[in-house]
């Protein structure tokens, strides 16, 4: 006769499953690698701004050169209205200016890929240190050959107070205004690259 052994029930430990953890995008795999000031970036956006620097200069030239054509505004009438002229002129320039920095950083932007306010503000910088440049080789001419004297400038009606002050107005826009067009545009090219990713992602 066969005996048979009852062994008591084990108790069961049951190990709950644990939480797969999700894999990295692959843009946060990639920025590590590529993120940061990138100087061809950069410099490419920098030739971008000067060339629709250039062409809006010309379209802006050409459309005043029609407008003053058929509403007859002769120099006299804006040596008339000095302070008008001289507004308009500040304001049509900052325009102009900011709209070549945005374009210039957007193509930064997207040439970069990441980091878009990084190149935006490397195309301003690039634009400064040329200023920079170009105004010191214009002070060190001006000293040998006395440049500045030789300009017929028109004889305007505005103090010199009120010409000081235009001028520090416009040259403070012409700093901030475009750097902060600089830094949109570079923020609106990456954004193009961050739309794939998370389309691929």
């Amino acid at each position: 006769m066969t005996s048979v052994t009852l062994v008591p029930d084990r108790p069961v430990t049951v190990v709950p499953d644990l939480p797969e953890r999700p894999e990295p995008q692959r843009s946060e795999v990639e920025r590590p690698a590529y993120r940061g000031f990138k100087f061809g970036a950069a410099y490419f956006g920098w030739l971008i701004t000067l060339s629709t620097m250039v062409l809006l200069a010309a379209v802006i030239a050409g459309a005043g050169a029609g407008i003053t054509y058929v509403l007859d505004y002769t120099r006299a009438d804006a040596e008339n209205q000095a302070g008008t002229a001289a507004i308009t002129l500040a304001a049509v320039l900052v325009l102009m200016v900011s709209l070549a920095f945005y374009t210039g950083g957007y193509v930064a932007g997207r040439l970069a890929r990441f980091d878009g306010a990084r190149q935006g503000f490397g195309v301003w910088m690039f634009c400064l240190l040329l200023g920079l440049v170009a105004a010191g080789t214009g002070a060190f001419l001006d000293n040998q050959y006395d440049l500045v004297d030789q300009v017929n400038r028109p004889d305007v009606q505005i103090t010199n107070d009120a010409l000081l002050i235009g001028s520090l107005i416009t040259a403070a826009a012409l700093l901030i205004l475009p750097l902060l067009a600089a830094l949109l545009g570079g923020k609106t090219g990456q954004r193009y690259h961050d739309r794939i990713d998370s389309l691929l992602d």
